[in-house]
């Protein structure tokens, strides 16, 4: 079976280069990609009928006739910032000066070719949210990178594991599941647990499992469900990533879901009680200093005492990221938490 060909024409090797090793990197030997900075040849070239998976095309070098060959998607880099569409529907814009990350994965989203490819070779990831202490913001950077990611051309299902589940209050959709048959499946949960509750899944910007009509103990749950779910859900090869949104508790079953989990992001604050909380935690935690774990400070304020820079704190962990203090946050919905730059930042680390 031939392999997809790529070809990226740019007079800007400087600019190219860096895609080039993005490609390099994620597709070794499983494209064809091709190079093109003079002009000359690139017009030499596509003067004979051509047949790729994706050309990524300067404006300097692109002419509408290249839509007469056999392409699957045309990519126009654009110096100034412009909306996705244009008037050739068969073109997508992408602004030239965005991160070589986020360009890679816009091609690789719309170009059905590669991103079989990219599936092929990516198992899913399961990513747990979780933080030491309530407050934390913990809900909202679940949400909000299950949006960046979806944004990125991520098949993403979010799992709100709590006790009493809240989750719903920033959802257009808030209703919660009803059927007596899939709280009877939950109670007993078979090793297909996912394929037995996949109808009841929904989605918004991404899939979700929606909010249970009481607390678990209520429905008589274990927790441990949550675990199963994710288990399932993960081998059916449905997702690119699982977040899950756990509770600020340790036992048995968190340590089971830390365990299981790919990558885990432990959420902070700077407040000199949060920190202290995530020290403790951290020192529950083996293989805490592995590439496994992110620690991420939310809902930062330049101009508020932080804890994390305190001459009396004596940190167990290095902060990855921070993400900043969301103004009017109780008038946002989860649409919006996704736009903010620092979860964007976050959602970057788990690509």
């Amino acid at each position: 079976m031939p392999k997809p060909r790529i070809i990226v024409a740019d007079a800007d090797a400087s600019y190219i280069n860096p895609l080039q090793l993005k490609f390099v990197e994620e597709f070794f030997e499983e494209i064809d990609l091709e190079l093109i900075t003079d002009e000359i040849y690139f017009n030499e070239l596509f003067s004979t009928p051509q047949k790729a998976e994706a050309l990524v095309v300067s404006e300097d070098f692109y002419d509408s006739t290249l839509q007469r060959h056999n392409i699957g998607c045309i990519f126009l880099m654009t110096e100034q910032q412009e909306e996705d569409l244009t008037d050739e529907l068969r073109v997508n814009r992408i602004f030239k000066y965005t991160s070589i990350k986020e360009i890679f994965n816009e091609i690789i989203g719309k170009c059905e070719g590669l991103h079989s490819q990219d599936a092929k070779k990516k198992e899913c990831q399961i990513i747990l949210v979780d933080s030491a202490c309530g407050g934390t913001g913990k809900t909202t950077i679940a949400l909000g990178i299950s949006a960046c990611l979806t944004k990125n051309y991520k098949r993403v299902l979010y799992i709100n594991a709590g006790h009493l589940q809240t989750f719903q209050r920033v959802l257009n959709n808030q209703t919660p599941i009803s059927s007596a048959n899939v709280y009877a499946k939950l109670a007993n949960p078979s090793e297909s647990i996912y394929e037995d509750i996949k109808h009841t899944i929904r989605k918004e910007q991404f899939s979700y499992l929606p909010p249970f009509k009481a607390a678990i103990i209520s429905l008589g749950l274990s927790y441990s469900v949550y675990e199963k779910i994710a288990v399932a859900a993960k081998k059916s090869g449905d997702y690119d990533f699982i977040v899950i949104d756990t509770e600020p508790f340790f036992d048995d079953e968190k340590a089971k879901l830390l365990n299981m989990a790919d990558k885990v992001l432990i959420i902070t604050n700077q407040s000199e009680a949060s920190v202290f909380a995530t020290n403790i935690l951290v020192s529950n935690i083996n293989g805490i200093n592995s590439e496994k774990y992110f620690f991420i400070c939310n809902d930062f304020k330049k101009d508020r005492d932080n804890a994390l820079i305190s001459p009396k704190m004596t940190l167990k962990f290095s902060v990855n990221e921070y993400v900043e203090h969301m103004e009017h946050y109780d008038n946002l919905l989860c649409v919006d938490f996704g736009k903010f730059i620092g979860i964007q930042r976050v959602a970057y680390l788990l690509i």
